[in-house]
């Protein structure tokens, strides 16, 4: 868990702004992240009076998520991100300084590492949601933690798909609704490059697709062919359990060439 001074911290912006009054429980812990269940002031322009609860993901400082520069020579980072470069390729630098920070491995490279995680989930979730993409709104970030909507209630959030038991039909319509998603998502030009069901929340009798900071520029990228099959590959084993046959390789064949000819 979290110091409290760096919750306190981390938060901060989000108190300044008004937008949140208290911190209700620490939702889920990750390596690189936690997400956190505040309550909203709900008499915020940017929020409607129904909006009770938002959830705060607020990343880890470098060091904390094993980011330390011995474990950044070593390779013994732990978490997604130490697998950094398949997700980055094809991401450039706007300057010098900073590509040869990054290149060495440099206090303020790893910093550039570390914020440009934050920065790519937030990019994602505003081109995303505006989109009508199954995304959480995002309402606000700060240097190290996002402010989005809060899926789920003030006893419970909403559990990963992984977790929850459909019927035939709800899981035929979630399938439908999710190959819709990651469609929607290309579109955009994101490939999420993680999607499975433990990053898709189930509230509701719908999806809400969660965690893209790893999601990839799919016209930069030239991993993101590779990734989109990937996401489809590990959608179709998750629904084969209810007995839908999905062929991942032929949707993101499909997908891949629709999009390169601009048909999304």
């Amino acid at each position: 868990m979290f110091q409290q001074a760096t919750l306190t911290s981390s938060l901060h912006a989000f108190y300044k702004e008004e937008l949140i009054t208290d911190v209700v429980r620490q939702v889920k812990s990750g390596k690189e992240a936690s997400v956190y269940c505040c309550l909203a002031d709900t008499t915020h322009p940017m929020l409607t009076p129904e909006t009770r609860l938002l959830a705060a993901k607020v990343y880890r400082p470098a060091e904390q998520a094993g980011w330390g520069k011995d474990a950044l020579r070593s390779g013994r980072q732990q978490g997604r991100f130490r697998n950094d470069a398949v997700y980055r390729a094809g991401q450039g630098f706007l300057k010098r300084r900073d590509r040869v920070a990054f290149e060495k491995k440099s206090r303020h490279g790893r910093e550039i590492q570390f914020s440009s995680w934050l920065y790519r989930e937030w990019e994602s979730l505003e081109i995303l949601h505006q989109s009508g993409a199954d995304v959480p709104r995002p309402i606000w970030n700060s240097e190290n933690a996002i402010l989005m909507e809060y899926v789920g209630d003030e006893e419970d959030a909403a559990p990963a798909l992984a977790h929850v038991d459909l019927e035939p039909d709800e899981a035929e319509a979630i399938c439908r609704r999710v190959l819709k998603n990651v469609e929607l998502f290309l579109g955009c030009d994101r490939v999420h490059a993680d999607l499975s069901a433990f990053n898709i929340l189930y509230w509701n009798n719908e999806p809400k697709i969660i965690d893209l900071p790893q999601a990839v520029d799919a016209d930069q990228n030239p991993n993101a062919r590779m990734l989109l099959e990937r996401d489809l590959t590990n959608v179709a084993r998750y629904f084969s359990r209810y007995g839908i046959a999905l062929d991942a390789e032929r949707m993101a064949s499909d997908l891949w060439s629709r999009y390169r000819r601009g048909w999304l």
